[in-house]
């Protein structure tokens, strides 16, 4: 369970006041802007539609759940909208009609962290040789020393989800991946993003949409452009059916709730819609490995913010604790990363990475000394009711990269450590194998589209059943969060009950036998350990973090690592 916001920080849904915010896009004073809304708790939805016409808007669509709306209208809107005791406040999202420039004619393909493929750089040679068959399993799962941390295999024997959907809110998931498909629901997926051409600097985002097969800025739902979500999606539920790997939860229905952009940027209000379309659709697990753009933490009273600036962060910690609370009252486990900035977030800290991307002319990250952490907050990851996870490598210390916290932390697991070695050199085998898109594969230059022969090291294929399936070597705590979210998926599968969906069981259950059955795992002695990796460029990083708590639980390892095998056999 996470902390929220108290004292004068703290809001309550029915409060109103100056809240604008502006999260995506690249307004200018003659275009129609689109706004996100959040109606007044104590107000009729009736009164606050008459509110956003009084202010100059016009409704596109409502998500009546949450009491939040989005809106077309003119420059002056949000100024007459946050005057008005009917609306919380309107959140700028972007300029309608924004067109692309010619100059930028490439999307930038920010990465959600790049920790998750920095491990590549200098990479030369070819691919790894495929693993030896060690028994039973998938062709690779010799590759997977993950799966063999958490004990899915003996958890498989007896459970593996069947009936228990699991939610990728991410950048969407590729439905056509030969280890994805069998598993994949189409008819219950949705993509809840638009691509985003340029930011309110000109430079490109998302790119063209041109560029697109249909020529539209909207994704179908089995498309994923940045490769992220497909990893996730397949470490959770890849089947067993000869291809490629397997998931921990290898028959829990995989469902596509796209957030993310193709660049990686993840806004508030597709989160949002996906959290409020997972409750009222009989999603049991969402997984969430990302944090809410364009803040890292959102301060609500920070001396270097502006008020504008202020107004915009209490926005997506008001909407996104609305959506959360919604899929967990709904039946929704809600599980997310604990980030990759190598940083207790317990302890001050200072952050230089906010606001990561533009949504005005001229807009840049600034530093801010964050020396009271209770002030702020990550999100999804810090939401009440959300299980934070950070990342192991394969010696089950904690990842070099992985955030952590005594309080924050609430379980661990594998996640990666590309230098988690007996030299502390790099091994690709260190970090977490799954699934690659095709076309993202080429485009990266990762395989060879005339043979199909795989370039690079990092990735993987296998063609065993006939049909190629490709995989790639990622790290991060985005790797960790699906992990306990397929343990999670296993304890909905075997304690829930029938019901027209599938399977149910309360979030707080899932939770209680999820920390319950983690494998405990005591802090390092001594406590402040200290990394070190021999780059391959030849420099030598160290880095010391300090875990408080001593035994379970802990700052590194929360509860400590989930284990599947242990958590089908308690209640």
């Amino acid at each position: 369970m996470r902390r929220l916001l108290t004292g004068a920080a703290a809001i309550a849904l029915g409060a109103t006041g100056t809240l604008v915010m502006a999260s995506s896009g690249n307004a200018t004073s003659d275009q129609e802007v689109r706004y996100v809304v959040a109606y007044a708790e104590g107000s009729s939805a009736a009164d606050a539609r008459a509110a956003v016409k009084a202010a100059g808007g016009e409704i596109v669509s409502e998500n009546s759940a949450i009491g939040v709306a989005t809106v077309t209208a003119g420059e002056g809107f949000a100024k007459a909208a946050n005057a008005s005791s009917a609306l919380v406040g309107a959140a700028q999202d972007r300029a309608v009609g924004a067109t692309t420039p010619d100059a930028a004619s490439k999307a930038r393909k920010q990465e959600v962290s790049k920790v998750e493929t920095e491990f590549r750089s200098g990479a030369k040679g070819t691919a790894p040789k495929k693993p030896k068959p060690k028994g039973p399993g998938e062709p690779l799962s010799g590759l997977q020393w993950d799966m063999e941390q958490i004990d899915a295999a003996a958890a498989n024997k007896s459970e593996r989800g069947k009936g228990v959907r699991v939610g990728i809110m991410d950048t969407g998931v590729d439905g056509s991946h030969p280890d994805i498909a069998p598993n994949f629901d189409a008819e219950l997926s949705r993509n809840f993003t638009t691509d985003i051409p340029v930011d309110a600097n000109g430079d490109s985002v998302d790119g063209p949409c041109e560029e697109e097969a249909d020529g539209s800025c909207e994704d179908a739902a089995d498309v994923d452009e940045n490769g992220h979500g497909t990893h996730v999606a397949s470490t959770i539920a890849s089947p067993v059916n000869g291809v490629g790997i397997t998931g921990v939860a290898p028959q829990a229905d995989i469902v596509n709730l796209r957030v993310g952009q193709d660049s990686g940027y993840f806004f508030l209000q597709p989160s949002v819609d996906a959290l409020t379309y997972a409750g009222s659709n009989g999603i049991d697990v969402v997984n969430m490995s990302y944090y809410v753009d364009p803040w890292l933490f959102n301060c609500t009273s920070h001396p270097a913010d502006s008020a504008e600036d202020r107004a915009e962060q209490l926005t997506i910690i008001t909407a996104m604790q609305r959506g959360l609370d919604y899929a967990r009252s709904h039946g929704v486990t809600l599980v997310a990363a604990a980030g990759n900035q190598a940083i207790d977030y317990t302890k001050p800290q200072t952050d230089a990475s906010s606001p990561d991307f533009a949504s005005e002319p001229g807009e840049a990250a600034y530093v801010r000394e964050m020396l009271d952490p209770e002030s702020c907050i990550s999100m999804p990851t810090e939401g009440n009711g959300v299980i934070a996870v950070s990342s192991t490598g394969p010696s089950e210390r904690k990842s070099y990269y992985s955030s952590y916290g005594d309080g924050f932390v609430d379980v661990a697991a594998p996640g990666g450590d590309a230098y988690d070695t007996a030299d502390g050199t790099r091994d690709f085998a260190a970090t977490i194998l799954a699934a690659y898109p095709y076309d993202l594969a080429v485009a990266e230059g990762a395989i060879d589209p005339a043979t199909g022969e795989v370039l690079v090291p990092w990735a993987v294929s296998d063609c065993s059943s006939g049909e190629c399936s490709y995989y790639q070597y990622l790290q991060g705590t985005s790797m960790a969060s699906p992990h306990a979210a397929g343990v999670a998926a296993l304890i909905v599968g075997k304690y829930g009950k029938h019901d027209r969906s599938g399977k149910t069981l309360s979030p707080a259950k899932v939770e209680k036998i999820l920390r319950k059955s983690a494998t405990a795992k005591a802090c390092p002695v001594p406590a402040d350990f200290t990394y070190v990796r021999h780059l391959p460029n030849g420099n030598t990083a160290t880095s010391t973090h300090t875990c408080e708590g001593g035994e379970a639980p802990n700052g590194f390892y929360g509860s400590g690592i989930v284990n599947a095998k242990a958590a089908i056999g308690k209640r």
